[in-house]
């Protein structure tokens, strides 16, 4: 039989009624890009610290775009907003320095499952010396999983490519609210295990493979980790994990001098939350609070942060409980700078010191690997 309210008692009734009168606060999105924006978290007058003065002139740049609060839109309306990366590109054109990708690194995109999102870019330097595998970096993008894609993160794995002399595959996956937690995770590892079974056809080598990623790629890079280990797959060598989602307590320290950072704020995170969760309780699955996961047995990881971040305490966390797990981690917080700094590296100090770190940490890794035979 329906079970309609007149088979209820009174009390249930007056709690059913409670529970709808509330929901529109406590319940996540419906699964479609022009759902509503949550309630906004109270205001607070916090002023995160002063940035380096290249990384000022990269937020100046971004402020000039016009662009409107993410907390504040749709995600449909999110993902029209200009990007950190568009800031980049700004001062850098005000610098007179070219903007355009560096075209010694090609790129092809090839789909590694059935939806359109299901596609990966791989990079590739166009002189690599033929008949010689090169090492592969599985990378993952940022934007909390509700915006962004592979063409908004494209300075960090072009780079990569070319310093490392690497195929770097740029991974795609499903956006939440239309897919919500776990597809963006499941796709992840979708294309680890795709990567590994194709690799060699791109003149990779399977047996030299690391992950990298930032922000929620960040996570995803060690999430994936976890999965290679729990499944019995190849081993990355190595994990670079940038500015990462990573603890799922809102009181951390960075979650307040950071509230009203830019291009990320604290009330920021609870919006990506509301869409790409499921249900509250999902924040506390190991694979989002991967503070919380079993971290044992992980390959050695660098932890990127950067100081004016309200993510800067997930990686701090994150190192600590690798370490307490038996991890070899380093992790560095990066003064002056901001949340999605990591792919600045040509116009912002800070930035091309990061990416230093990366590609030195990922090169001594492929080179104490063993060689194909």
């Amino acid at each position: 039989m329906t079970f309609t309210p007149k088979h209820l008692p009174a009390r249930a009734i007056l709690v059913a009624a409670l529970l709808s009168a509330t929901s529109g606060v406590y319940a996540q999105s419906a699964p479609s890009a022009d759902a509503p924006p949550p309630p906004p978290p109270p205001a607070t007058a916090t002023q995160p610290p002063k940035a380096a003065p290249d990384m000022q002139m990269v937020l100046d740049a971004l402020a000039g775009l016009g662009g409107k609060p993410i907390e504040t839109l749709t995600p449909a309306q999110a993902r029209q907003q200009p990007s950190a990366a568009d800031g980049a590109k700004a001062a850098m054109a005000r610098k007179g320095m070219p903007t355009t990708p560096d075209a010694s690194v090609t790129t092809q995109d090839v789909r590694y499952g059935t939806d359109a999102q299901q596609f990966a870019r791989i990079y590739k330097p166009a002189g690599a010396p033929a008949g010689k595998p090169m090492p592969i970096v599985v990378y993952y993008h940022g934007g909390g999983w509700v915006i962004a894609d592979v063409a908004t993160y494209d300075a960090a794995p072009r780079a990569m490519a070319k310093a490392l002399n690497a195929i770097v595959v740029s991974v795609e996956y499903r956006h939440a609210p239309e897919f919500k937690f776990p597809a963006q995770h499941d796709d992840a590892a979708a294309a680890y295990r795709w990567t590994l079974q194709n690799a060699a056809s791109w003149g990779g080598d399977p047996a030299k493979i690391a992950v990298a990623g930032e922000s929620a790629g960040g996570n995803l890079a060690v999430a994936t980790a976890i999965y290679a280990r729990d499944n019995r797959l190849t081993a990355p060598l190595h994990i670079v994990s940038v500015y990462p989602i990573a603890n799922s307590s809102m009181t951390l320290p960075s979650r307040k001098d950071s509230a009203n950072a830019k291009p990320l704020n604290t009330a920021m995170l609870g919006w990506f939350g509301h869409y790409y969760q499921t249900s509250k309780a999902d924040a506390q699955d190991p694979r989002l609070n991967l503070v919380a996961a079993n971290l044992r047995g992980l390959p050695p990881t660098t932890i990127i942060n950067a100081q004016i971040d309200p993510l800067r305490s997930d990686g701090e966390t994150l190192a600590t409980a690798m370490r307490a797990a038996g991890d070899k981690v380093e992790q560095r917080t990066f003064p002056g700078v901001t949340h999605e700094f990591f792919g600045m590296g040509k116009v912002v100090r800070g930035a091309k010191d990061a990416n230093d770190l990366a590609v030195a940490r990922l090169k001594a890794a492929f080179a104490a690997a063993p060689r194909q035979r």
